[in-house]
């Protein structure tokens, strides 16, 4: 099942949820989201030293923001071989976290400073920092915002020229507020977020916040990548070519799945 087919069921099983809230008007909000499982069509070498913290890709590159205090980057590698063409380490006293490409640049952010920095794509130099008033975690982009992550249940979506918040939501999972959003990445109309310490990512609409489905990457890694590895922590998405890369921190690889049913 492609990116496109599994947001497209999905779709469909929130407008099931939806016809179903107005049917079953004691409990709108209780409706079970559907969980997906997955395929893995091919995998790829990762720097198992890189503390994952956000992926993006575009026209053939992958680039990776890392994290811990004294070892954070932001780097550009071969997708294919895991090759690094550039690697940028940040100022020691920053940890960096999500990354996101708009235009000509690319956006990261660090995680207790407040502190986000724009690098120009084509030499990975930083032309300009901005402030945020919160903790930052995971950051993407819907075409027209930034979207950003801080742990919280709650998306921000910021002028990606001043940095501004436009607007906010609160995502709910089954009428609950779900915290501990990290990585994001905007797919095909839906916010895909990591949730931290967990296997699985959530579909988020960005118009209301509410969860329209799960994938599981429970076991995604063998046993003994799992024991020298870190948390699920990582999503880029390819969509000249439909391909949804996902990783984490310290993990040796870089899986291209697909979203499947659920055994």
């Amino acid at each position: 099942m492609t990116a496109r087919l599994a947001i497209t069921l999905i779709f469909a099983a929130l407008l099931f949820t939806l016809l179903a809230g107005c049917i079953e008007e004691e409990a709108p909000d209780v409706q079970k989201v559907p969980v997906y499982g997955f395929r893995v069509v091919a995998f790829y070498p990762h720097d198992p030293e890189a503390f994952t913290q956000g992926l993006a890709y575009r026209d053939g590159v992958l680039y990776e923001g890392t994290g811990l205090y004294g070892g954070s980057s932001l780097r550009e590698t071969k997708l294919e071989t895991g090759e690094m063409v550039i690697s940028r380490s940040l100022p020691p006293y920053l940890f960096g976290e999500g990354i996101t490409l708009w235009e000509d640049r690319l956006v990261q952010l660090t995680w207790r400073s407040g502190i986000g920095l724009v690098w120009d794509i084509e030499n990975l130099t930083v032309v300009r920092t901005f402030v945020y008033p919160t903790e930052g975690w995971g950051i993407t982009s819907d075409g027209r915002n930034l979207i950003m992550s801080d742990g919280s249940s709650v998306l921000r979506f910021l002028d990606p020229e001043t940095f501004q918040v436009r607007g906010k939501i609160e995502v709910v999972s089954e009428g609950a507020p779900l915290p501990r959003l990290n990585e994001l990445e905007y797919i095909e109309g839906l916010i895909y977020a990591n949730i931290w310490e967990t296997d699985r990512i959530a579909m988020i609409s960005p118009e209301t916040g509410v969860v329209v489905g799960w994938i599981d990457l429970s076991g995604l890694l063998t046993d003994e990548e799992r024991l020298r590895g870190d948390v699920l922590n990582g999503i880029a998405y390819d969509p000249e070519n439909d391909r949804l890369l996902v990783t984490g921190k310290l993990w040796p690889k870089i899986f291209q799945i697909e979203i499947a049913p659920s055994e």
